[in-house]
């Protein structure tokens, strides 16, 4: 293994593509990249796998990739889309019968433990409960080898955290998903990364996520190795869309990896 796999276990937006009784073309299409569960990534370092964030479909995304074993979860924010397969953690601490490690900012923690208050409880801490050991985010810190930096990004009423990956003072991975703009703080965080990975949620405006354009404005601004996209809707078709991007830009799809 290289340093670095990253792995798109979803690329969706909050509805997943396609959507429920919806007939346009891209919900109707045969091309699987336009087939989007919600969002979530997997990284794998030599010493250590982390996910980051647990869908709504984290059980499908787990059984397509035959994923195994977990080490640590980052989550970026509490919106349902993000925490709400965190009872499927559960199979993890069973398989090696191990408490999870969980790590977010103080207000996804205490939402994580308002909607799964079994899961922090004393009460329940059987070999096949979920059963987290939480860490409150508000600094850089690290996972083994990879040190993760995070950074806030506006998402209308939310903060949500942009993760910044880096081993051996090399700048990796930024992964920046449901945000309304990235402030000059996160630009600089991420400057010259190898892999960035924005919020694209489709052309037109949106009040809480960042339009194609606007991501695209965004890359240019971090000068990274590549782009890809994420947390699209079903507005953007993946064959179409990627012809009218710029060299170095992509759209993610469901199962890519990339390896650093």
């Amino acid at each position: 293994m290289r340093e670095l796999e990253i792995l798109f276990l979803g690329t969706g937006t909050s509805h997943g593509v396609p959507v429920i009784g919806c007939e346009c073309a891209v919900c109707r299409s045969d091309d699987p990249r336009d087939q989007r569960l919600r969002s979530s990534i997997q990284l794998r370092t030599p010493e250590m796998v982390i996910q980051v964030d647990t869908p709504p479909d984290f059980r499908t995304q787990c059984l397509r990739e035959g994923l195994r074993h977990i080490d640590a979860v980052v989550y970026t924010h509490s919106h349902t889309d993000h925490v709400l397969g965190f009872d499927d953690l559960r199979r993890f601490c069973e398989i090696e019968d191990k408490n999870m490690p969980i790590y977010g900012s103080q207000r996804t923690i205490d939402d994580l433990r308002r909607i799964f208050a079994y899961a922090f409880s004393e009460e329940y801490r059987y070999r096949n409960y979920i059963r987290p050991e939480p860490t409150i985010v508000d600094g850089p810190f690290r996972l083994g080898e990879t040190e993760i930096v995070p950074v806030d990004l506006p998402h209308g009423r939310m903060t949500t955290t942009g993760l910044v990956f880096s081993r051996g003072g090399e700048r990796k991975l930024a992964y920046f998903t449901d945000c309304a703009e990235v402030p000059d703080a996160a630009i600089e965080a991420a400057r010259g990364a190898e892999i960035l990975v924005l919020d694209a949620l489709r052309y037109a405006d949106h009040p809480t996520h960042m339009t194609v354009d606007e991501a695209l404005a965004v890359a240019g601004r971090v000068q990274p190795g590549s782009t890809y996209f994420t947390h699209m809707c079903h507005e953007l078709g993946h064959a179409e869309t990627e012809k009218n991007l710029p060299p170095g830009v992509r759209l993610a799809y469901d199962g890519l990896r990339l390896t650093l």
